[in-house]
């Protein structure tokens, strides 16, 4: 079974850091896309970040020199550095994978449970 699991979130205050990570493991053939979704209270899902296998990488526009997604094809994660966070930064972010499983059944689309982080002002 596949499982994503996500760390690093919580509260920090405007123009401060944090760093997301998120692991993949379970029955993992391959990964192609890897990336960050956020989600405002009362909005809906938005892309932050994402990844290819080889490395290119697509930034939503109010994210752009601020975060940086890299990743590790080794050990399947994908952090996210976060720097001058803003408050309007506030929400759930979830990790993402497009993987190849070992059940055979093609690429599937996998997510994580979720991690809060809050910035206040």
């Amino acid at each position: 079974q596949v499982q994503l699991v996500e760390s690093g979130g919580g509260l920090v205050q405007a123009g401060g850091s944090l760093r997301l990570s998120c692991a993949a493991s379970g029955g993992i053939v391959s990964i192609q896309t890897m990336g960050w979704y956020r989600q405002a209270p009362e909005k809906q899902r938005e892309l932050v970040a994402s990844i290819s296998r080889g490395g290119s990488t697509n930034y939503a526009d109010s994210v752009k020199g601020r975060f940086t997604i890299s990743r590790d094809n080794v050990k399947n994660t994908v952090p996210l550095q976060a720097n001058s966070l803003k408050p309007e930064d506030t929400a759930v972010y979830y990790c993402h994978a497009e993987i190849y499983h070992s059940d055979g059944l093609g690429f599937g689309d996998y997510w994580g449970q979720g991690t809060q982080v809050t910035v206040s002002s």
